[in-house]
């Protein structure tokens, strides 16, 4: 049976008070059904229904402004949310703030594998990914306000060792986003960013019992569509939308790079500028072997890959984005989550299967809190709800860990002269503390599962050792106990090789990184 071809106002139609509405997409406009979620919010406004609806997303959706789930931040439309991170949509995280509906943050590729387990039929999402986190159920299990009450995560132990238990959610609409649809229903994804949990998606609510409505740019007639191109069958599908004005992300209406239509000229890569976050990026750089599969976090470790192309070493290796970019160089600022020259675009539950399962050499990600026990904070640092996003999948098994971050907060300056550094003005607020607010990432357990594990700021590193943290290294210029120690919550052990950073890494020039890669392959 064919679907309807209708509107994005039929789509909405088909919601009823109380619904579990699943929307797909990622971060800021990423193959995300935008139409959809205007027409919702205006509907609402106007009818007052449909109400009590639970929201799910599997990455965060908005501008970090009022764009994105932000414009469904309306009292009554939603009693329950869903999702790994709330940071980018602060009109809803206003409301979870005041109590005004429930809601829960749980990990990315949680929630990711957790649609293929819903459209397979099972109870659940069963895995380590968690444990000893604040989604442990022993900690907060993931609820992010004191209205919220249900426990979804649990405690089990199976063949000898806990896992944490991740229940199956309701799934009443999918809305999900494809490039071209024909008229029988079928999906390609030729002009999108990534690829995302779209046919999980369908799958879930076609299994149990759901509806699956699809935006898309374009239509096509019946037979049109090569069978090789098609990611998702007509059969699965029961509504189909078109929105000419469909962007692959809110930055960029179409880029061939992203898309992977066209790869885009090293030679029109631009340098990124000196500054005090791409001397970290540089710094956790240094970490990256060659050969490795690598990951590369939301902020500051997204410079990681434009310096690698600067430095004319990104063939050396293979930089990941859990969105399902596998390979190439990753988008930075405002379009994170996709891609350019890639080797390929996965499915994103798959990618989090490799993560998982440890595919990973290593990753950068950002810390905003690090404590005495090497426990990281990334998601629970202010008045604002936020959320890790893929970071305490990517963290959990990774073999080598870069946390990356400035060493104070609020205000920071800092100057750099003849490869050294100074500090010109303090940041407000320590980073290294006693003790994080939550636990994003867990430094005990890291430790005892053998994982190699740096904190990398501006003018200091630290290395995870069983103890605790250890000062490993100081920037030129820097004195241990003016700049490092008197702004810190927790006394680091002193490393009895603690050596000062690179004088490259404060320099405008590139590095020379070429050479350095050329040792190690051949050293391996």
């Amino acid at each position: 049976m064919s679907p309807v071809i209708g509107t994005v106002e039929d789509a909405v139609a088909l919601i009823h008070d109380g619904a579990a509405v699943w929307v797909g997409g990622s971060g800021a406009g990423h193959g995300v059904p935008q139409a959809f979620i205007d027409a919702l919010a205006e509907h609402f406004g106007r009818a007052g229904r449909p109400r009590d609806l639970t929201t799910v997303r599997v990455v965060g959706i908005g501008d970090f402004g009022d764009v994105g789930f932000s414009q469904l931040a309306l009292p009554g439309l939603a009693r329950r949310t869903i999702g790994s991170n709330i940071g980018n949509e602060p009109r809803l995280g206003a409301l979870v703030t005041a109590g005004a509906l429930e809601a829960y943050s749980l990990p990315q590729g949680v929630l990711s594998a957790l649609c293929r387990d819903m459209a397979a039929g099972r109870p659940g999402h069963l895995t380590h990914v968690g444990l000893g986190t604040y989604v442990d159920p022993r900690q907060t299990g993931g609820r992010q306000n004191a209205r919220t009450i249900e426990c979804i995560v649990e405690v089990v132990e199976l063949a000898g060792r806990e896992w944490l238990f991740y229940h199956s959610l309701p799934i009443d609409i999918a809305v999900i986003r494809a490039t071209t649809a024909d008229e029988d229903g079928n999906l390609t994804f030729e002009h999108e960013p990534i690829l995302g949990d779209s046919l999980a998606l369908a799958m879930a609510a076609h299994n149990n019992g759901g509806k699956v409505v699809v935006q898309v740019e374009r239509l096509a007639g019946r037979g049109s569509l090569r069978p090789g191109d098609i990611r998702i069958p007509g059969a699965l599908t029961d509504l189909v939308y078109t929105d000419a004005r469909q962007r692959q992300t809110y930055l960029t209406s179409h880029s061939p790079y992203y898309s992977g239509e066209l790869r885009a000229p090293s030679a029109g890569l631009a340098r990124t500028p000196l500054d005090v976050r791409k001397v970290i990026a540089r710094r956790s750089f240094m970490e990256f072997r060659p050969g490795d599969i690598c990951n590369l976090g939301f902020g500051i470790s997204q410079q990681i890959g434009s310096i690698a192309a600067e430095e004319g070493v990104a063939e050396a290796l293979t930089l990941t984005v859990e969105q399902g970019i596998f390979g190439g160089v990753p988008a930075f600022g405002g379009d994170g989550g996709a891609g350019y020259n890639y080797q390929a675009r996965l499915e994103q539950p798959s990618m989090f299967d490799f993560y998982d399962g440890g595919g990973l050499d290593i990753a950068s990600l950002s810390f905003a809190q690090v404590d005495r026990a090497g426990n990281v904070n990334v998601h629970a640092f202010d008045e604002h709800p936020r959320g890790p996003g893929g970071f305490i999948n990517i963290s959990t098994s990774t073999k080598r860990l870069c946390f990356v971050g400035t060493f104070t907060a609020g205000g920071l300056r800092v100057s750099f002269d003849d490869g050294s550094l100074s500090i010109v003005r303090e940041g407000r607020h320590r980073k290294f503390v006693d003790a994080v607010t939550e636990i994003s990432f867990n430094g005990e357990l890291a430790a005892q599962k053998g994982q190699s594990v740096r904190y990398v700021t501006e003018r200091a590193v630290f290395e995870l050792t069983p103890e605790g943290l250890a000062l490993i290294e100081v920037a030129p210029g820097i004195d241990v106990e003016r700049d490092v120690l008197a702004h810190m919550g927790v006394k680091p052990a002193m490393s009895a090789s603690l050596t000062l950073m690179d004088a490259r890494l404060f320099a405008p020039e590139p590095m020379g990184l070429a050479r350095h890669f050329r040792t190690e392959e051949a050293l391996s």
